[in-house]
């Protein structure tokens, strides 16, 4: 599972950069063809905001199989040995029943419904469909990431913590 998750997370990384490196030249194009052309670009607004929402919610979804998303870390900073495994499992226990429910049934419900809708982005014309498959699919990276992360505490013993 360790070598699937290095593997997703290169995929991840990479993905993100392209989304970044998208919105900088979106925007850029943007600003451009506002200030130098004088005749602003009609879709760059609306393809910025979408890409916006892409790298937010993978973004999001990366640095949680990183641990490195924002947390209150009081608690775990204080727990020692056994205690703070239990905790790390109660809130990886936690986050997963979070995900399951909002981001990935949550969010294919949304899917569903917009492509069934068809409705559509108003400059672009792409379908609302595309632009929300990120939240399951980044649901489904949690729900992966908070997986892995269980496994490895559930195989500490009490002399690794």
């Amino acid at each position: 599972m360790e070598n699937y998750k290095v593997k997703i997370d290169k995929g991840v990384a990479i993905l993100l950069m392209i989304i970044m490196g998208a919105m900088v030249l979106n925007v850029s194009w943007q600003v451009f063809s506002r200030y130098v052309i004088q005749s602003p670009s009609s879709f760059t607004d609306e393809l910025s905001r979408y890409l916006l929402v892409w790298l937010g919610m993978l973004g999001a979804a990366y640095v949680a199989g990183q641990d490195n998303h924002l947390a209150i870390d009081l608690l775990p900073t204080k727990l020692k040995g056994e205690a703070h495994r239990k905790l790390m499992i109660l809130i990886r226990v936690v986050i997963v029943l979070f995900v399951i429910p909002v981001m990935i049934l949550g969010g294919a419900n949304l899917v569903f419904i917009t492509y069934t809708l068809e409705q559509k982005s108003a400059t672009l014309q792409l379908p609302l469909a595309y632009v929300y498959t990120m939240i399951p699919l980044s649901g489904l990276l949690v729900f992966f990431y908070q997986l892995v992360g269980l496994k490895t505490l559930m195989n500490k013993s009490k002399a690794q913590i």
